[in-house]
C-alpha cells in the first residue's frame, strides 16, 4: 500500500513532464516559423525599397519628359 501513492505521483510527474516536452517542442517550432516570417518580411522590405528607387527614377524621368514636351510646344 505504501508504494501505491509513490506510483501515482510518479505517473502524474511523467504526464506533466510529457506535457512540458510537448509545449517546449511547440515553442521551438514557433520560433523557427517566426524566424522564417522575419526573413521573408526583410526580403519584402528590400524588394519594396528597390521599387521605391525605381519609382523615384520614373518620376524624375517623367518630369524631364514633361518639361521637354512643353519646350517643344513653345
Amino acid at each position: 500500500m505504501v508504494d501505491e501513492p509513490d506510483d501515482l505521483v510518479l505517473r502524474y510527474l511523467r504526464q506533466i513532464d510529457q506535457k512540458i516536452d510537448n509545449v517546449a517542442e511547440e515553442v521551438k517550432e514557433s520560433k523557427v516559423r517566426v524566424g522564417r516570417v522575419e526573413t521573408s518580411l526583410a526580403q519584402v522590405q528590400v524588394h519594396l525599397a528597390e521599387h521605391s528607387v525605381r519609382m523615384d527614377k520614373i518620376d524624375s524621368r517623367l518630369d524631364r519628359i514633361e518639361r521637354r514636351l512643353t519646350l517643344t510646344d513653345a
